[in-house]
């Protein structure tokens, strides 16, 4: 039986631990060959010490079950390094079809006590982790449907209940996993015409950045997203792009994101004293917002 992604090209970023080492692997277990990125640091920003790296690891896993997988330790929201990593991908297996941007951290702090360098970082990690390598991947798609050899490529972005619904105590997270979902669609318009979906995922699992922050023994395990992914990444989801789908555990949503709801066109400009009764108005016709996590 062909397996569901023989003969594509993935690479999986942050693969080196938790969801994105599940990933990698389900990934290849359906057939395909793996980039695993992982830049390998603590979730303090240090470097590894170990003799074998996270990535290393994952790769090693992959071919003794028989599967193709190269480490790859690039800095995600590094401009270069993510465009070499994506050239590493074609260089190695010859083109580039999936691209999981999954890489990320937390540096959870009550908003007024967030300083500018844990923003900075939790930004570019993740928001710039996912524009980067989506950026050049996204070129060399273009390209290759330019000269008539378009790819059935695939993008799974990853956002977050925080970036949806919003979390208390996670104001940088939630702003740049609402960032993400808001590059989803985006993307997924842009990129339709070179062949490329574009969706996104909100996976809750029990991981090393979700351990300290919340009571995790009941969470749903890493490996129970990988799944989707897989589907999302193969040939067959060609009609689903610029969705977020949340996955717990066995249950998959699909998610509503903002849209146009009750109006009141004046006709004219609004003046300051109309404004209350109007907008009460329309509050009062519109469905009440979700509650944040932890509110």
């Amino acid at each position: 039986m062909t397996k569901l992604l023989e003969g594509r090209v993935a690479i999986v970023t942050g693969a080196g631990r938790g969801i994105g080492r599940a990933h990698a692997l389900e990934l290849a277990s359906h057939g395909a060959a793996v980039v695993v990125n992982d830049f390998g640091v603590s979730l303090a920003g240090q470097r590894d010490s170990a003799a074998e790296t996270p990535a290393e690891s994952v790769v090693a896993e992959i071919e003794a079950a028989g599967g193709r997988a190269v480490v790859n330790t690039a800095d995600v929201a590094d401009f270069e390094q993510a465009a070499a990593m994506v050239q590493q991908a074609i260089d190695t297996y010859g083109g580039l079809d999936i691209l999981v941007n999954n890489a990320g951290f937390v540096r959870d702090r009550m908003l007024v006590n967030t300083s500018e360098e844990e923003w900075d970082a939790v930004i570019r990690v993740h928001l710039k982790g996912h524009f980067a390598p989506l950026r050049h991947a996204g070129a060399y798609w273009r390209a290759e449907a330019k000269e008539g050899r378009q790819r059935a490529a695939r993008v799974i972005n990853t956002s977050s209940g925080a970036g949806l619904q919003g979390s208390v105590g996670q104001a940088t997270y939630s702003a740049a996993k609402a960032g993400i979902a808001g590059l989803t669609l985006v993307a997924a318009q842009e990129m339709g015409r070179y062949g490329v979906t574009v969706n996104a995922i909100a996976p809750v699992a029990k991981t090393r950045m979700t351990e300290g922050a919340f009571d995790t023994s009941a969470m749903a395990l890493p490996e129970d997203n990988s799944p989707i992914v897989a589907w999302l990444a193969s040939e067959e989801a060609g009609d689903v792009t610029g969705r977020v789908i949340e996955i717990e555990g066995g249950r998959i949503t699909v998610e509503n994101g903002w849209a146009h709801g009750p109006s009141n066109d004046l006709g004219r400009r609004w003046g300051a004293a109309e404004v209350g009764p109007a907008l009460r108005d329309l509050l009062a016709a519109a469905p009440t917002p979700e509650p944040v996590y932890g509110a």
